[in-house]
Protein backbone atom coordinates (compact mmCIF):
# COMPACT_ATOMS: atom_id res chain seq x y z
CA UNK A 1 0.00 0.00 0.00
CA UNK A 2 2.77 2.39 0.82
CA UNK A 3 4.63 1.50 -2.41
CA UNK A 4 1.68 2.48 -4.18
CA UNK A 5 1.22 5.41 -2.42
CA UNK A 6 5.04 6.32 -3.09
CA UNK A 7 4.75 5.47 -6.65
CA UNK A 8 1.70 7.40 -7.57
CA UNK A 9 3.15 10.63 -5.30
CA UNK A 10 6.56 10.29 -7.62
CA UNK A 11 4.29 10.36 -10.85
CA UNK A 12 2.87 12.62 -9.52
CA UNK A 13 5.42 14.81 -9.18
CA UNK A 14 7.00 13.73 -12.72
CA UNK A 15 4.05 15.40 -14.65
CA UNK A 16 3.64 18.37 -12.51
CA UNK A 17 7.44 19.42 -13.47
CA UNK A 18 7.18 18.34 -16.96
CA UNK A 19 3.78 20.75 -17.05
CA UNK A 20 5.54 23.01 -15.09
CA UNK A 21 8.92 23.14 -17.13
CA UNK A 22 6.96 23.92 -20.49
CA UNK A 23 7.10 20.27 -21.98
CA UNK A 24 5.22 19.48 -24.75
CA UNK A 25 4.91 16.85 -27.16
CA UNK A 26 6.78 16.73 -30.48
CA UNK A 27 4.92 18.24 -33.42
CA UNK A 28 2.41 19.86 -31.22
CA UNK A 29 1.82 23.67 -31.78
CA UNK A 30 -0.09 26.34 -30.01
CA UNK A 31 -1.99 27.51 -33.22
CA UNK A 32 -3.72 30.89 -32.72
CA UNK A 33 -7.74 30.60 -32.09
CA UNK A 34 -7.95 33.09 -35.36
CA UNK A 35 -6.06 30.70 -37.17
CA UNK A 36 -8.35 27.14 -36.43
CA UNK A 37 -9.99 27.30 -39.25
CA UNK A 38 -8.77 28.31 -42.56
CA UNK A 39 -7.91 27.72 -46.35
CA UNK A 40 -5.10 26.00 -47.91
CA UNK A 41 -3.79 26.73 -51.56
CA UNK A 42 -1.20 25.61 -53.07
CA UNK A 43 -0.11 25.49 -56.53
CA UNK A 44 0.15 21.62 -56.80
CA UNK A 45 -2.74 20.23 -54.55
CA UNK A 46 -1.54 16.77 -54.90
CA UNK A 47 2.29 17.43 -53.90
CA UNK A 48 3.90 15.93 -51.03
CA UNK A 49 4.37 18.98 -49.36
CA UNK A 50 0.65 19.72 -49.43
CA UNK A 51 -0.38 16.63 -48.23
CA UNK A 52 1.79 16.94 -44.67
CA UNK A 53 0.77 20.22 -44.20
CA UNK A 54 -2.91 19.12 -44.35
CA UNK A 55 -1.97 16.27 -42.45
CA UNK A 56 0.07 18.20 -39.81
CA UNK A 57 -3.15 21.17 -39.71
CA UNK A 58 -5.38 17.76 -38.89
CA UNK A 59 -3.14 16.79 -35.72
CA UNK A 60 -2.96 20.45 -34.66
CA UNK A 61 -7.41 20.59 -34.80
CA UNK A 62 -7.29 22.91 -37.74
CA UNK A 63 -10.23 22.63 -39.70
CA UNK A 64 -9.76 23.18 -43.41
CA UNK A 65 -12.04 24.97 -45.52
CA UNK A 66 -13.33 26.15 -48.69
CA UNK A 67 -11.80 29.94 -49.45
CA UNK A 68 -13.93 32.93 -48.03
CA UNK A 69 -13.62 36.67 -47.28
CA UNK A 70 -13.54 35.62 -43.62
CA UNK A 71 -11.46 32.88 -43.74
CA UNK A 72 -7.39 33.09 -43.10
CA UNK A 73 -5.88 31.48 -45.90
CA UNK A 74 -2.40 29.95 -45.96
CA UNK A 75 -0.94 29.93 -48.99
CA UNK A 76 1.81 27.30 -50.23
CA UNK A 77 3.99 29.85 -52.72
CA UNK A 78 6.65 27.37 -53.73
CA UNK A 79 8.90 24.35 -52.62
CA UNK A 80 12.06 23.84 -54.61
CA UNK A 81 15.31 21.34 -53.93
CA UNK A 82 18.25 22.68 -55.37
CA UNK A 83 21.86 20.56 -55.33
CA UNK A 84 25.35 22.29 -55.11
CA UNK A 85 28.63 20.99 -55.06
CA UNK A 86 30.59 20.51 -51.94
CA UNK A 87 33.03 18.62 -53.11
CA UNK A 88 34.82 16.51 -55.79
CA UNK A 89 37.15 12.88 -56.25
CA UNK A 90 40.22 13.33 -57.50
CA UNK A 91 39.18 11.85 -60.71
CA UNK A 92 36.78 15.19 -61.29
CA UNK A 93 33.48 13.21 -60.26
CA UNK A 94 31.37 14.82 -57.54
CA UNK A 95 31.83 13.39 -54.25
CA UNK A 96 29.57 15.25 -52.14
CA UNK A 97 26.67 17.73 -52.61
CA UNK A 98 24.13 20.22 -50.44
CA UNK A 99 20.82 19.76 -51.15
CA UNK A 100 19.11 23.18 -50.23
CA UNK A 101 15.12 22.41 -49.73
CA UNK A 102 13.62 25.75 -50.00
CA UNK A 103 9.65 26.84 -49.48
CA UNK A 104 7.79 29.87 -49.40
CA UNK A 105 4.52 30.47 -47.67
CA UNK A 106 2.28 33.29 -46.53
CA UNK A 107 -0.37 33.29 -44.52
CA UNK A 108 -3.32 36.11 -44.77
CA UNK A 109 -6.09 37.14 -42.35
CA UNK A 110 -9.14 38.66 -43.04
CA UNK A 111 -8.19 42.44 -43.98
CA UNK A 112 -5.18 42.04 -43.31
CA UNK A 113 -2.19 42.57 -45.21
CA UNK A 114 -0.23 38.84 -46.06
CA UNK A 115 2.59 38.09 -43.76
CA UNK A 116 5.20 36.11 -46.03
CA UNK A 117 7.80 33.37 -44.68
CA UNK A 118 10.92 30.99 -45.80
CA UNK A 119 11.96 28.08 -44.72
CA UNK A 120 15.56 26.75 -45.95
CA UNK A 121 16.32 23.21 -44.95
CA UNK A 122 19.94 22.11 -45.95
CA UNK A 123 21.70 18.84 -46.22
CA UNK A 124 24.88 17.28 -46.84
CA UNK A 125 24.66 13.82 -49.44
CA UNK A 126 27.82 11.96 -50.15
CA UNK A 127 27.48 10.23 -53.72
CA UNK A 128 29.21 7.45 -54.61
CA UNK A 129 28.68 6.09 -58.43
CA UNK A 130 29.00 2.74 -57.38
CA UNK A 131 26.09 2.49 -55.71
CA UNK A 132 24.08 4.53 -57.64
CA UNK A 133 20.70 2.68 -56.87
CA UNK A 134 21.25 2.97 -53.86
CA UNK A 135 22.21 6.58 -53.62
CA UNK A 136 18.99 7.28 -55.59
CA UNK A 137 17.18 5.81 -52.78
CA UNK A 138 18.84 8.10 -50.21
CA UNK A 139 18.32 10.52 -52.33
CA UNK A 140 14.16 10.05 -52.12
CA UNK A 141 14.85 9.40 -48.06
CA UNK A 142 16.88 12.44 -47.92
CA UNK A 143 13.95 14.40 -49.41
CA UNK A 144 11.00 12.86 -47.64
CA UNK A 145 12.39 13.80 -44.37
CA UNK A 146 13.26 17.48 -45.71
CA UNK A 147 9.76 18.07 -46.46
CA UNK A 148 8.38 16.67 -43.69
CA UNK A 149 10.86 19.05 -41.33
CA UNK A 150 9.25 21.57 -43.46
CA UNK A 151 6.34 21.02 -43.13
CA UNK A 152 6.95 21.18 -39.24
CA UNK A 153 8.31 24.49 -39.63
CA UNK A 154 5.13 25.67 -41.54
CA UNK A 155 3.15 25.06 -38.60
CA UNK A 156 5.66 26.55 -36.22
CA UNK A 157 5.33 29.74 -38.01
CA UNK A 158 1.42 29.45 -38.13
CA UNK A 159 1.75 29.15 -34.23
CA UNK A 160 3.54 32.39 -34.06
CA UNK A 161 2.23 34.56 -36.41
CA UNK A 162 0.47 37.86 -34.95
CA UNK A 163 -2.87 38.20 -35.13
CA UNK A 164 -3.55 41.80 -33.42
Amino acid sequence: MLIKRLAFAIMALVIMTSAGCGFKLQRSYQIPAELNQLSLSSSDEYSELTRLVRERLRLNNVKIVDAADDVPVLRLITDSLERSTLSLYPTGNVAEYELIYLVEFAVALPGKESQPFKVEIRRDYLDDPRTALAKSREMELLTKEMRIQAADRILQAMASTKVN
